[in-house]
């Protein structure tokens, strides 16, 4: 006999619903793969009726119940034997007691020497609502710092920033995933859904079956190109250009919706006079798209009655992904594709909760219910819900990348110790060996994961945190659908849950009242911090969410129905208008040169999923996707001399990284890809660049300059370095005034 419960996937920003039918005897055991040798996992079961997938799951949702196997997991607390001098002592087993006292206990002591801020906390975007929640009110009241941000900053921040701006309100999609198939034309940007979200590829499919067009913008023939009716093959880091490109042709052509334009739009003629500098032919010369194709392009969004811009990591993973978004944003504004049905701009979410992770309070600017936390009405609310002086509330701290690069810094602005909860930043941070070495400086690491990640292996202290089916909560999938995950396991004896960590510290800190472990008493406690706000979910309650499949905010009244569609009677800004914006084309922070004269583009594959902490100890993914490589095209493999299989070298200015070679004419000439989902000699986050968007400071991981070559290349070159040149025989020194080896 089995029992089932409702849940949904531990995976991406879909969240796919699923059912888990948990045998008589619990999650059991068995090895770390759930490969059968023993034990009873539980069964996913489809769940034909939740509406984002209709019972669909790709293969690490099928997989998924294999990460409650307790001999993949973290099952105790772990302590590092305090070394002599910069030798590090092991990890040991210990109890609860011991390790939160020794958290809080070098907390204090950091506090006491260096102040509040030289506490950090690094979130996750896979975290519930409800421990995001709890995490930022955790930094902000019982540590008192302002240094807190979440690797959500490395997922869709300069689309936020770029919604924020365009319309006054930041929703990864204004529209549910079903209105995808009844748009006329779709430009997707930059995005892979048939391999980052497969279940989604049906909305792609059914658009075209339904007589629509779909784009795709990628500098590789993905298997979500191969889809398309067009494919553009733009060169990393030119999605700017592209789309000032095409408002170009929209304008010069007479396709402009002057009538939507004038009554819901603002600042039209600055983006158009930014616009009419980036003319076809210069365009393809910046992206490499015929402009032939751009005309085409342009022609079939500009005439369609309704149509879609669509982004994802492709153009917001750059130093001027704000603008980038903003650029396809005024395109959408300009044909009147915005704020009416089956149209406008959205953002394909990466992250399981990084819509709703970034809405209430772990990121460094933001109070609960996406408030800012500089402005003095929110503050004063905030603080009112949470019993505190709103004088006690920091101010904004530092983003993602800034904060770890602060890392054991000596001098009032370094950060001393950190709190990591959910997030693996030794493979998913840009120039990852430096971040590596910033986590070692700490005088104390402290991790929060599943597993013994990459990052946890150098932590002071590890504690065990139950996952995913072992614990309830909500998430926000990329449509703003908040959906409940439901308990259907127990977790493995000795973890425990965030939540429950969170109080436990907090006591241990002086604050005895204030941080339940309940999570429907902490959602409650959210939905009183968040009303009145941009994200509003004062009017969701856990019932409606199981009664409803889920309940899209904002949501400011018991109710209230929900807002599944944005904008279709105004835009969220004072005046009810969207806003263009004046950008221009400018070009990646780091161009090829003659010393890295290619470019690195990297992504996910079909099989693994962001730094692989999770991915990487189910088997069955690993069969299919068992480690690195470099993607490169046939023309550059002749060149280089390289055989399919053979050990690559790719080196940026910031390191080097080795994987085997794949040769493919899905990419262009001019640029090689590789994944990011493991650590090690094949780091590809290695190579990335940390420049920021001086906005949303996103990180530059999406275009960097590398030079490659094979291992043995390299090693010829290297021997060849170490062997002195033979010295001249008699009489055959070059004459004055001529260059050696010159012919005489």
């Amino acid at each position: 006999m089995a029992t089932t419960t409702d849940t949904h996937c531990p995976y991406c920003s879909l969240q796919c619903g699923m059912r888990l039918a948990v045998p008589d005897g619990g999650a059991g055991s068995g090895d770390s793969a759930g490969s059968g040798s023993g034990g009873a996992l539980p069964l996913v079961v489809e769940r034909p009726e939740f509406p984002v997938n209709r019972g669909a799951l790709c293969g690490k949702g099928q997989n998924a119940a294999a990460l409650l196997n307790p001999a993949a997991r973290l099952t105790t607390p772990l302590l590092r034997e305090r070394g002599n001098g910069r030798h590090r002592g092991e990890l040991r087993a210990a109890s609860w007691d011991e390790a939160l006292d020794r958290v809080a206990g070098g907390f204090a002591a950091v506090r006491a020497e260096h102040g509040a801020d030289a506490v950090g906390v690094f979130g996750g975007g896979g975290l519930t609502n409800e421990k995001a929640y709890q995490l930022g009110k955790f930094a902000r009241v019982a540590l008192g710092t302002a240094t807190i941000d979440y690797n959500g900053r490395f997922c869709m921040s300069s689309a936020a920033a770029g919604n924020r701006a365009a319309f006054g309100l930041d929703r990864g999609l204004p529209f549910p995933l079903a209105d995808i198939p009844h748009t006329e034309c779709l430009i997707l940007v930059g995005g892979n859904p048939a391999e980052t979200m497969p279940p989604a590829l049906r909305y792609f499919r059914e658009l075209r079956e339904n007589g629509g067009t779909l784009i795709v913008v990628d500098p590789r023939r993905t298997r979500t190109a191969e889809q398309a009716d067009i494919h553009l093959r733009s060169l990393p880091g030119a999605d700017l250009a592209l789309a000032l490109g095409l408002l170009h042709l929209l304008i010069a052509d007479g396709m402009v919706d002057t009538a939507f334009v004038a009554a819901r739009t603002t600042g039209f003629e600055e983006a158009r006079a930014a616009a009419m500098a980036h003319w076809p032919e210069r365009v393809e010369r910046l992206t490499g798209v015929p402009a032939a194709q751009l005309r085409d392009v342009a022609r079939r969004f500009g005439q369609a009655r309704t149509g879609m811009v669509l982004t994802a990591r492709g153009p917001e993973q750059q130093s001027k992904g704000t603008d980038t978004v903003k650029a396809w944003i005024n395109l959408c504004l300009a044909s009147g594709k915005a704020g009416r049905p089956y149209s406008g701009y959205g953002c394909l979410t990466g992250q399981g909760n990084g819509q709703g992770g970034r809405e209430h309070g772990q990121k460094a600017d933001q109070l609960p219910g996406y408030r800012s936390i500089d402005d003095p009405a929110a503050r004063e609310h905030v603080a009112r819900v949470w019993g505190v002086d709103p004088a006690t509330l920091p101010r904004a701290g530092r983003s993602a990348y800034e904060l770890l690069d602060s890392l054991g810094r000596p001098g009032p602005d370094g950060v001393r110790a950190l709190l990591v909860m959910g997030s693996n930043p030794v493979v998913s941070a840009p120039r990852a060996a430096h971040v590596t070495e910033r986590l070692r400086a700490l005088d104390l690491l402290v991790v929060s994961d599943l597993a013994l990640s990459e990052t946890a292996q150098l932590a002071d202290v590890v504690l065990p945190s139950a996952q995913w089916a072992e614990e309830t909560g909500t998430m926000t999938n990329l449509e703003g659908r908040v959906v409940l995950r439901r308990r259907a396991v127990d977790p493995p004896p000795g973890v425990r849950g965030d939540l429950w960590l969170i109080r436990e510290l907090a006591r241990r800190l002086g604050f005895e009242q204030g941080f339940d472990d309940d999570p429907e008493t902490v959602f409650d406690e959210l939905r009183r911090a968040s009303a009145g706000g941009p994200a509003d979910y004062s009017g969701i309650t856990y019932e409606r969410v199981r009664a409803e499949d889920g309940v899209f905010w904002p949501c400011p009244a018991p109710d209230h129905p929900g807002t599944p569609r944005l904008f279709l009677d105004a835009f969220a800004t004072p005046d009810g208008r969207a806003r263009f914006s004046a950008v221009t084309h400018r070009p990646a922070a780091e161009e090829p040169d003659t010393d890295y004269p290619l470019r690195l583009t990297t992504g996910r594959v079909l099989s693994q999923y962001q730094s692989g902490t999770q991915t990487r100890r189910v088997s069955a993914l690993n069969s299919a996707a068992p480690g690195p490589f470099v993607e490169l095209h046939p023309l550059l493999a002749r060149r280089l001399d390289v055989t399919e299989g053979e050990l690559l070298a790719v080196t940026s200015r910031r390191g080097r990284a080795v994987a085997p070679a794949r040769i493919t004419d899905t990419i262009r000439p001019d640029t090689v890809f590789m994944p990011f989902h493991w650590a090690g000699a094949g780091r590809a986050n290695t190579l990335t660049n940390p420049a920021l968007d001086p906005t949303s400071k996103m990180p530059e991981f999406k275009v960097c300059a590398v030079r490659v070559e094979t291992v043995r290349a390299e090693a010829a070159a290297r021997a060849r370095a170490r062997t002195p040149e033979p010295p001249p025989s008699p009489g055959s020194h070059p004459t004055p005034g001529s260059a050696p080896g010159a012919p005489s």
